[in-house]
């Protein structure tokens, strides 16, 4: 906890911390351009236009714009940053949904980016420019870069064999393949990795293979295929140079390290297919007829060519800006997509010449999960963010939370209800806002809404001011946990200043204070508001929108991080403090996810029903349906029903799901017990009266038979797939 010095304090104490902030002022100063103008480039991973916006995204961009915020706040007059990002349009899933919706695949990307601006306006994301991937400076720039990158002999034609769908009359993704394992000869895996043995392998070698979209076997054919020598020594050798310093987080640089070999170590690095053939949703490749880029060229170079078309509409040149030693270009994505952004993109980036630019960093973060479990849209787990904000949600209450579980290492970040509850109304309803709710009224009552003279010199203020080079240097390094930790600890500090101070003692005799008296009472009311000012300057990058309005309450122009070392002038008037946020009520999270689970039982149910008793389905229809093997490890009675049973069920994953069958009447719960049976196991969770049921057991009935549940041969194991 942090310590404010109410009395004289020790002086090696004092002597510590002043070395200390000086330390880190000089780094702060070491890492900004000194006089020249900034020109800074922030982009966050392109979301694939597939589907709408899900947590994960809204967590990454909350964590860039928090930074981004953070580094305008600093801006100077002739500075410039540009935060951009676009949708990621190209590649086969979109042209095969948009088959599958009967649409063109430029429709589907249309109606999928009308749905962008409710997240981002929702969740106060500030880019400077949104783009799509389908845009003339994308083809412009990819084609430049392809030339490039040709000219300087690394990219060559080499011929391959491709499995093709003869139904389909298309090659085939990996992904879109399934056949029996080449090592462990499991089923049902697909063309590029197994998930029971994690053997990685070609296509090719998969036995039996099958295509996923058609149900048909797939045939080889050959192709010319376009492939940019990633393995060349020039290429190795930038890229373990470039892996050097402190561009990368530790994490990251030691799996770059393992991919292109250290200490003797042969490198893993291949070289890149870089094309795709017709039919394909993307660009084409110069004098190349049928031949496309595959979407991983284009997509970072998404990045520039949403950056060029901001710049125009202030007429800069992109090769201007990009030009020269001074810009600065960093890029915030998930860990899953590492290999593309740290190997290609630097390359393709490094030897496509000026006025490319080599990122100057690029900042990983985990995955977010959901009370300890991963995120799972078929499972229903999550926060819809359209939903959080169609329910009324405060965007700033998210954002805090993530805020305070951030931080600047490739850590997994988990959403508890219950801790999101708790944090957010402890911290910034019962520590931050309480601040000015306590303070304000006091000063509007009892001084003509203005502020005293001697607040600033008190110890409080000065305490809480000099915090502003640590906090600094942790929002410059995102280590946002650290941040909000310490912006608390100060804010705790003030409420027990003001519980010491108890103004509220002197305000009841105010008429006989002596003139000493009111002016401590009026100083000790104002030090909480001018401590309040300096949280809300360091709250500003993660509360934009509360910040505004305390900026609005305080009567002051819009905080720069400059402020800090600027008190509010003595007998400065304040306006009327109106209430500046409420409390998480439990009963809306309640609600939010009980939405969530019916709109997944919504989309889990075909749109139309047919009137026939057995409607004929094909191998698609079916191979939707996620049916293993399970083992009954508990089954009890449920109080109040007397159709229901609660089942325990384990099907070989980490943790045993709950399923409620109405089967009371048939089977008592102790002669369930180590049953083996079938159950679905991707049916959208379904929130019951008595709880959450997480899949179905399969039996056979009739009006006047009874129900028989269905049990597999002897040796059918737990996690074992139906087909």
């Amino acid at each position: 906890m942090l310590r404010i010095p109410l009395r004289s304090g020790d002086f090696s104490e004092s002597l510590a911390k002043a070395l200390l902030k000086l330390k880190l002022c000089f780094s702060l100063i070491m890492s900004t351009p000194s006089n020249s103008p900034r020109k800074v480039f922030v982009t966050t991973a392109l979301p694939y236009a597939n589907g709408v916006f899900h947590i994960g995204h809204i967590m990454e961009y909350i964590q860039a714009d928090i930074w981004v915020r953070y580094q305008r706040m600093r801006l100077r007059g002739e500075d410039r940053l540009y935060f951009v990002c676009a949708d990621d349009v190209h590649g086969a899933p979109i042209m095969l949904k948009a088959e599958a919706e009967g649409m063109a695949p430029q429709e589907l990307v249309n109606k999928i980016a009308a749905t962008r601006p409710k997240c981002l306006n929702g969740f106060l994301i500030s880019f400077d420019h949104w783009h799509s991937t389908e845009s003339p400076e994308n083809t412009e720039l990819s084609r430049d870069v392809y030339r490039k990158l040709k000219a300087r002999q690394l990219i060559y034609g080499k011929t391959i064999e491709q499995f093709f769908d003869p139904v389909k009359n298309i090659f085939l993704p990996d992904r879109y393949i399934k056949g029996e394992c080449p090592r462990c000869h499991a089923p049902d895996q697909y063309g590029d990795a197994c998930e029971q043995c994690s053997a990685v392998y070609n296509a090719t070698e998969l036995i039996d293979p099958r295509s996923t979209l058609s149900g048909a076997s797939p045939v080889l054919k050959s192709s010319e295929h376009f492939f940019f020598r990633l393995s060349d020594p020039q290429c190795l050798e930038f890229l373990r140079e470039w892996v050097k310093g402190d561009r990368l987080q530790g994490e990251v640089t030691n799996k770059i390290r393992e991919w292109l070999g250290h200490d003797g170590e042969e490198s893993k690095i291949v070289d890149w297919d870089i094309s795709r053939d017709a039919p394909y949703f993307g660009i084409e490749i110069p004098d190349a007829p049928g031949k496309y880029f595959y979407v991983w060229l284009d997509a970072p170079i998404g990045y520039l060519a949403s950056l060029k078309a901001r710049l125009a509409q202030e007429n800069i040149a992109l090769e201007d800006f990009l030009g020269g030693a001074d810009i600065e270009q960093y890029h915030f994505i998930g860990k899953d997509i590492i290999y593309f952004h740290t190997l290609f993109w630097p390359a393709m980036m490094k030897f496509s010449g000026a006025p490319y630019h080599i990122p100057d960093n690029i900042f990983v973060h985990g995955f977010i999960m959901f009370s300890g479990e991963k995120m799972s849209k078929s499972r229903g787990t999550g926060i819809n963010p359209e939903l959080y904000l169609d329910f009324g949600l405060n965007a700033e209450w998210l954002r805090y939370y993530f805020a305070a579980k951030l931080n600047d290492r490739v850590e997994d970040l988990d959403f508890n209800p219950d801790d999101f509850i708790a944090r957010v109304n402890s911290d910034l309803v019962g520590k931050y806002v309480n601040i000015a709710s306590r303070a304000a009224p006091f000063v509007q009552k009892y001084f003509d809404h203005h502020l005293g003279k001697n607040f600033a010199d008190l110890p409080i203020v000065q305490e809480t001011r000099g915090e502003a080079t640590t906090l600094a240097e942790l929002l410059e390094k995102r280590q946002f946990s650290a941040a909000v930790r310490r912006i608390m600890e100060l804010a705790d500090c003030m409420n027990a200043y003001w519980d010491q101070k108890a103004p509220w003692t002197l305000a009841k005799r105010f008429d006989t204070l002596s003139d000493a008296e009111r002016a401590d009472l009026h100083d000790t009311c104002s030090a909480a508001l001018e401590v309040f000012r300096l949280l809300t300057l360091y709250l500003k990058p993660i509360l934009p929108r509360l910040a505004g309005e305390a900026e609005q309450f305080l009567n002051i122009a819009s905080l720069a991080w400059s402020d800090a070392d600027v008190p509010l002038p003595m007998g400065h008037r304040v306006n009327i403090y109106q209430h500046l946020m409420t409390r998480v009520d439990g009963k809306q999270i309640d609600q939010l996810l009980e939405a969530q689970a019916k709109q997944q039982i919504q989309k889990s149910e075909p749109e139309a029903k047919s009137e026939t008793a057995s409607a004929m389905i094909n191998i698609d229809d079916f191979a939707k349906v996620d049916l293993r093997i399970g083992k009954i490890l508990n089954a009890e009675s449920i109080e109040g029903s007397d159709k229901l049973l609660k089942i325990t069920v384990d099907i070989g994953e980490d943790k045993p799901r709950t399923v409620f069958a109405g089967i009371k009447k048939s089977y008592s719960p102790e002669h369930l017990i180590g049953r083996l049976t079938p159950i679905i196991v991707n049916l959208a969770p379904r929130k019951m009266k008595f709880g959450v049921s997480e899949g179905m057991i399969l039996a056979a009935s009739s009006t006047d038979s009874g129900i028989y549940l269905l049990q597999p041969d002897a040796g059918a194991a737990i996690g074992m797939k139906i087909k």
